[in-house]
């Protein structure tokens, strides 16, 4: 894939983004119809791309392909929570905030921004290791993640968030590599539906990234050094050391592309929403999501670009 081609896609994702920055500041999303609109993404829109993805025909990945993304996602996400445990105190984050740091550490945007980015400019295998590391992420959420952000005592216990783990875009993630492994074609009827109903998941997503930077207090959020180091050692530093492993060990192109991404997405929502819901302060997430969604569109763009032209 040329950088053209790369920088076209990403200058379509920030018109989209534009376009729910325009319809926020014009009231005609608010917050109540950007939580039911993503809602659908997440639950409705997202794990249809998913299905969609492998039902296009032009995912020629073979099980030894699986096989490498499942050993690279346990790889990608033991060092992560490694990074999430040092980082927060390298930055010299106070104590009580640096669960939050080690949750943007290890928590970034795969499923939202991510698979609707791989759709647009990583190659048609890449989509194995997007679903993959999507499924470790759902895996490793509602176990490590909530033991990180910390208990309360209006948990519902061990079985609630074992429905949390199952979660529509985790099925549909595990569906999806049933189909791929067994070759399974499904009814013309149904292909074309999770088709049309995938396809809406790139407007959707980036409309609303841009409803929710246009809430945010994004210039004040500017001036918080520690998530430009966030930025520059987390989303840039470790993408490249990613890269450079995988090339070094003569790795896939597409997967080495793939983690590429992953490895360079921003924050992603869920820490935040957990969060609220127990009534924490998170103006540390929230102004870390906006910032970090922002920059990474030039990011991602220079990171896959340079991924490419080293491969």
């Amino acid at each position: 894939m040329s950088l053209s081609i790369i920088l076209q896609q990403m200058g379509v994702i920030c018109i989209l983004v534009s376009i729910g920055i325009f319809l926020q500041k014009n009231g005609v999303i608010d917050n109540l119809t950007s939580k039911k609109l993503s809602a659908i993404v997440v639950d409705v829109c997202n794990p249809a791309l998913i299905m969609a993805s492998i039902l296009g025909g032009n995912v020629t990945a073979g099980h030894k392909e699986l096989v490498y993304a499942a050993g690279l996602g346990i790889a990608f996400y033991l060092v992560l929570m490694i990074i999430g445990q040092f980082l927060p105190r390298f930055l010299k984050v106070a104590p009580d905030k640096r669960r939050f740091y080690n949750l943007m550490c290890v928590y970034t945007n795969t499923g939202f921004l991510g698979i609707p980015i791989a759709k647009a400019i990583l190659p048609p295998n890449a989509i194995i290791y997007i679903v993959v590391i999507n499924i470790f992420y759902c895996l490793l959420f509602y176990t490590h993640g909530l033991a990180v952000i910390g208990s309360d005592d209006n948990s519902s216990g061990d079985s609630s968030n074992l429905r949390q783990v199952f979660n529509p875009g985790t099925v549909m993630a595990i569906l999806t590599l049933i189909v791929f492994l067994l070759g399974i074609n499904l009814p013309p009827i149904l292909a074309n539906t999770v088709e049309y109903v995938g396809n809406s998941t790139v407007f959707l997503s980036m409309t609303l990234l841009g409803v929710s930077i246009a809430r945010s207090n994004f210039m004040n959020s500017l001036k918080n050094w520690r998530i430009w180091a966030f930025i520059a050692l987390r989303m840039i530093l470790f993408p490249i050391i990613v890269v450079l492993i995988l090339k070094s060990v003569s790795f896939d192109k597409t997967a080495t592309l793939a983690m590429c991404l992953m490895a360079a997405v921003p924050v992603g929502n869920l820490p935040m929403i957990t969060a609220e819901k127990k009534g924490m302060d998170t103006t540390i997430l929230s102004s870390a999501i906006a910032v970090t969604t922002v920059v990474s569109i030039l990011t991602i763009t220079v990171l896959i670009a340079g991924a490419i032209a080293i491969l």
